[in-house]
């Protein structure tokens, strides 16, 4: 079977705190049926645990299971999280990038406004990018 025709199966990487919104945003462009956003949704629900090792394990196992990763950079997302030592990485997003280019996923970033600075795993790794939060820009980003 040709890959590029195959849907992709994506997990998205979202400030919770912050960006929650446009991860909704994503999900609704992929269901509505007049968009030609369509991929796969691996992105795991609300994870109600404060256990870090809980944490990486339901992360790990979906992006395990995507064939890429989706990054929405927001304004926050180089900010130093307040359990960055257990997390082992700056935060939850650069731990996911981080996770995703160890298990050789494909990296899509979406940036939310242009201005918003790169989280630096992303940078030099081959990454899709759209600049801006469009359908346009998401769709040459996800197809790229």
């Amino acid at each position: 079977m040709n890959n590029t025709h195959r849907t992709k199966k994506i997990c998205i990487s979202f400030d919770f705190h912050n960006d929650s919104r446009y991860r909704y945003l994503l999900t609704a462009l992929k269901e509505n049926e007049s968009s030609l956003i369509d991929f796969e949704d691996l992105t795991p629900g609300e994870i109600n645990s404060s256990d870090v090792g809980r944490v990486k394990a339901s992360l790990s196992q979906k992006i395990g299971d995507s064939t890429h990763l989706l990054v929405i950079v927001g304004e926050h997302a180089n900010e130093l999280h307040s359990d960055y030592l257990l997390i082992g990485d700056r935060n939850w997003q650069w731990w996911e990038i981080n996770k995703a280019k160890s298990l050789g996923k494909k990296l899509i970033a979406v940036k939310i406004n242009s201005t918003n600075l790169s989280p630096d795993p992303l940078l030099n790794s081959g990454t899709s990018w759209a600049m801006s939060f469009t359908v346009d820009k998401i769709l040459k980003g996800i197809n790229e």
